[in-house]
């Protein structure tokens, strides 16, 4: 029997800010909500049944996870294992079959300790992700043909892989608590269910994830910990460190980030330095491979070196990119310390990352993983994610279609190398175009959408409403406001500013 609610209760829900709902604030979610009976009513009971946010977003994502495993059944069933190019001419190519007999899984070698047949002498990538690789080995049968065995291998993994999608749902609908719906940008987001299962990025994606619903929480050593860790699979999760310093150093916040750098670094070492002790070349391999790859594909590096006679080489190369990425670096640092308002941490991530991709040598289609949750924190927009997307699956299904036609012989089918440098240059466009939108979000805290709701930094932990130590200027002048913008006019970096708790 259902009794009244005390006032002690009712005093609660008072004060409790009310979820923000994107159909009510965004054109493109209002429209897209018709599909399912349309927006949902001010008097709709939310959170008070089993069908919490969290709960359906997570389910969406495992439906959206299992749509694009049957993106990949062509190649599941044969053309993995038979013809060159039908992998690619079906876009359901996957790392995963190959490399279980390429990197000696199926022979029981060990990963970095043992030498792997061929050219490629010790496994290539982060030893987390190497222990990840050996755990999916673990669990396939050893028993049967060696095509039974990689599609056991296959399955393994992207039962794994299916958990650590699951777990990025969750953690981006709770990272701003009061925008749990933004985490349905990441679920339905369409390359991330197409390349899923190509590699094994999930698995830093969620640890990634993870990490920044720590730092929102305020636990800054948790976070640093669970960073190191996304760093112990894949590089790029080091790079969120260096926005968080400029952060902290605006706000004085130290103290934190030491923590969270210390919490990295220890869990960094405690999963690498067994490994580099005991078999340093296994180990160092990532860093060799990385460091001696060419060109190659997805890059404006490989655009240039396909209409030039005379090709850059690739210690030219690695020069340059690592001299244009300290420059976007630079360039994100001083947007951070002169922006009118503090940026969010979400904003500031989401564009050092993007600039990592965006002057790297090389751009694997699943690289699009380690953008989506941050876009979504950092620009909640469904217009501008749309759109950025829809180039993201241009560019993947155009890297098969040219694969299709480098493999196909004479016969030539698929998509010649122009076409695939258009649409390397969809995919650079997009990412640029999402990256401008969230600068301007930056010098213009009115078109922020989170802001706009009366929040400072959700996602920023001890960063959220809290005053300003060191800016350089415009900083030091008040905030610009968006022409003809109507509605209230926000004062930012106040101790008690709207949602800001410190």
């Amino acid at each position: 029997m259902c009794g009244m609610p005390s006032g002690e209760s009712k005093q609660a829900s008072v004060h409790e800010p009310e979820p923000v709902r994107p159909t009510e604030e965004d054109r493109v979610a209002a429209a897209g909500s018709e599909l399912i009976g349309g927006p949902l009513g001010r008097r709709a009971l939310t959170g008070t049944s089993w069908w919490t946010p969290v709960r359906i977003i997570a389910l969406v994502a495992i439906g959206m996870f299992a749509l694009g495993l049957v993106q990949k059944a062509p190649c599941y069933n044969g053309a993995w294992f038979f013809g060159a190019s039908s992998q690619y001419t079906h876009a359901c190519y996957s790392d995963i079959p190959h490399l279980y007999q390429g990197r000696g899984f199926a022979d029981g070698l060990v990963p970095y300790f043992d030498k792997i047949p061929g050219d490629m002498q010790y496994l290539e990538y982060p030893v987390l992700t190497g222990v990840f690789m050996e755990v999916a080995a673990w669990l396939t049968p050893g028993s049967g043909s060696i095509q039974d065995q990689a599609q056991w291998y296959w399955m393994a993994n992207a039962g794994m892989l299916m958990v650590c999608a699951a777990v990025i749902a969750v953690c981006v609908t709770r990272t701003h608590t009061r925008r749990p719906w933004d985490a349905l940008l990441v679920a339905l987001a369409p390359a991330f269910a197409l390349t899923a299962t190509i590699n094994w990025d999930l698995l830093a994606v969620a640890l990634t994830a993870a990490a920044m619903l720590m730092w929102a929480r305020g636990r800054s050593l948790a976070f640093g910990v669970l960073l190191g860790l996304a760093t112990a699979a894949k590089l790029y999760p080091m790079l969120l460190l260096g926005p968080l310093l400029v952060l902290c150093w605006r706000a004085g916040r130290w103290r934190e980030y030491g923590r969270a750098l210390g919490g990295a670094v220890v869990a960094w070492a405690v999963v690498n330095v067994p490994v580099m002790l005991f078999a340093f070349d296994g180990w160092s391999k990532f860093y060799t491979f990385s460091q001696e790859r060419g060109v190659d594909f997805g890059s404006f590096w490989l655009i240039m070196a396909q209409n030039s006679s005379d090709p850059l080489s690739t210690d030219t190369v690695n020069t340059l990119a690592t001299l244009l990425m300290l420059l976007c670096c630079a360039g994100i640092a001083a947007l951070a310390l002169t922006a009118p308002r503090r940026p969010r941490f979400a904003q500031l991530a989401f564009l050092v990352v993007a600039a990592f991709i965006l002057t790297n040598k090389v751009y694997s289609p699943q690289y699009v993983l380690w953008l989506v949750p941050l876009a979504a924190l950092a620009r909640p927009k469904w217009r501008d994610f749309l759109v950025w997307q829809a180039c993201e699956v241009a560019y993947f299904l155009g890297i098969w279609m040219y694969l299709a036609y480098t493999t196909s012989g004479d016969a030539h089918k698929g998509l010649p190398t122009d076409g695939y440098h258009w649409a390397i240059g969809l995919h650079l466009l997009g990412t640029l175009y999402l990256c401008a939108m969230v600068v301007r979000d930056i010098l213009m805290p009115e078109r922020d959408p989170v802001r706009r709701s009366g929040e400072d930094d959700p996602s920023g932990g001890v960063l959220d409403g809290t005053e300003d130590v060191f800016v350089l200027g415009p900083a030091a002048r008040p905030a610009r406001h968006a022409t003809h913008f109507e509605g209230p006019q926000i004062e930012w970096g106040t101790t008690g500013a709207t949602g800001g708790s410190l």
